[in-house]
């Protein structure tokens, strides 16, 4: 009976007095059947997955009146508070806060940020809406405090298992082949000027003074024979993965079979942003932030390039020594040489990792202009660290959305002069695998 009043299909071909109606009439079946008459897995089905908002909202309330002591009911509640619509995420984050639904407290955290920081005194705070104010108010609820030192206390004690996992996964990075990149401030951002056939402008990336803790990068770009290790360490375990990563991830490059690129001392290519996140945490590390990228390839005096201020073409992997070509004119010519590339020419489109030591950024490291783009954690357009929410979603869904862009640095074997320079930032959708695209590793330094 319930199953035939909730129909999806017939709920769509009402409208006006009729559609009201009929929610009232679930609704009240759901408030008078018997606990033993409703089916809790269809309910937690319908929480996050009925195609009638309502249905899901009434489904939401009745796991929170009559089920609360499933945990599968109090899942489903959790992931109610995501919902695209207001009062459906509405209810879910109003019942997590009644019960104190303890599964809850994450996912309302990512909604308001922390307890301990929205009760802080002095503390910015802007005016966002319902959603914000119902969840800061289930979150008091829930820890029992607007103390802000009282909530830290209580916010580590909830999260203190997830802290011990934490710590349990964490790998000591090995720092033999990192080099340390001292603290202090650097000249960021592009010094305008023509190189070669190519221009740019400093609109993307003004000219300004940056400053950083201290941290150690991998002197070359991760290898083959890096990444297999990671293979065959990792398996079928996903410990290190992104929370947000696809489900069924391989992390098997795209071409890990092609021998031009697979020759184990050569940077690894066709892996996607997801793919690097796991190897950076399996390593002990993470992806470089851009201006962590940025300093490492110029030093601290604002350099073109990471050798210095001049383009020269013998020390580094670009279009040019890629294609084997002397000069290319304009753009056109570039594109015209680009649109000739096959899958098996050119035939040697990347040099090994710790190729072009004449090349060397001021820090010594390797490579950090051409050969192969480098993967950063950065988001390309808010200029924040990646946070990708597109888990169960296919491609065609975000390929348009601004946070599923990261930023690409040093240029590649593809490259003109101007994509190599320190500065120059590229993007890429973080489900993409090219054969001209790799990364390194950034680490924290240890405590002493």
């Amino acid at each position: 009976m319930l199953h035939e009043l909730a129909d999806g299909a017939l709920l769509r071909s009402l409208d006006g007095q009729e559609y009201r109606d009929r929610i009232s009439e679930i609704e009240k079946t759901l408030t008078s059947a018997a606990t033993s008459d409703l089916a809790v897995r269809e309910l937690r089905e319908w929480a996050v997955g009925h195609s009638d908002w309502n249905v899901r909202r009434l489904a939401v309330q009745t796991l929170a009146d009559r089920f609360l002591d499933d945990p599968g009911a109090r899942e489903s509640i959790s992931e109610a508070i995501h919902d695209d619509v207001d009062w459906v995420a509405f209810t879910a984050i109003k019942v997590a806060g009644q019960h104190r639904i303890a599964e809850a407290v994450p996912h309302m955290i990512r909604v308001s940020g922390w307890p301990s920081n929205f009760t802080r005194p002095a503390y910015a705070r802007k005016p966002v809406g319902c959603g914000a104010a119902f969840t800061k108010n289930a979150l008091i609820n829930f820890f029992q405090s607007t103390d802000h030192e009282e909530l830290r206390r209580l916010e580590n004690d909830h999260f203190a298992d997830l802290h011990a996992k934490v710590a349990t996964a964490k790998r000591e990075p090995d720092l033999s082949d990192a080099v340390l990149i001292p603290a202090g401030p650097f000249i960021a951002g592009a010094r305008v000027q023509e190189i070669g056939p190519f221009q740019m402008d400093n609109t993307d990336n003004p000219l300004r003074a940056e400053e950083l803790p201290g941290y150690y990068i991998d002197r070359t770009t991760v290898t083959n024979r890096r990444y297999a290790e990671f293979l065959a360490d990792v398996g079928s375990r996903r410990e290190f993965s992104h929370p947000d990563e696809p489900e069924g991830k391989d992390y098997t490059p795209a071409h890990w079979h092609d021998p031009r690129f697979n020759d184990p001392d050569n940077p690894v290519v066709g892996v996607d942003w997801y793919d690097a996140y796991a190897f950076a945490r399996w390593a002990g590390g993470r992806l470089p932030s851009e201006n962590e990228w940025e300093k490492a390839a110029r030093g601290t005096d604002g350099r073109v390039y990471p050798w210095g201020d001049t383009w020269d073409k013998a020390k580094a992997r670009s279009v040019f020594t890629a294609y084997g070509k002397d000069d290319i004119k304009d753009l056109a010519e570039l594109e015209e040489l680009l649109v000739s590339t096959t899958v098996s020419w050119p035939e040697n489109p990347v040099a090994p990792a710790d190729s072009y030591p004449e090349g060397a950024s001021p820090y010594g490291l390797l490579n950090m202009a051409g050969n192969v783009w480098e993967l950063t954690r950065t988001n390309f357009f808010s200029r924040e660290d990646m946070a990708p929410f597109f888990r169960g979603r296919s491609h065609r869904e975000f390929m348009n959305r601004p946070e599923a862009f990261h930023v690409l640095r040093g240029g590649t074997w593809t490259s003109p002069p101007v994509c190599l320079s320190t500065y120059y930032r590229g993007k890429d959708l973080l489900t993409d695998r090219h054969n001209e695209v790799g990364f390194r590793c950034v680490y924290d330094v240890p405590a002493t």
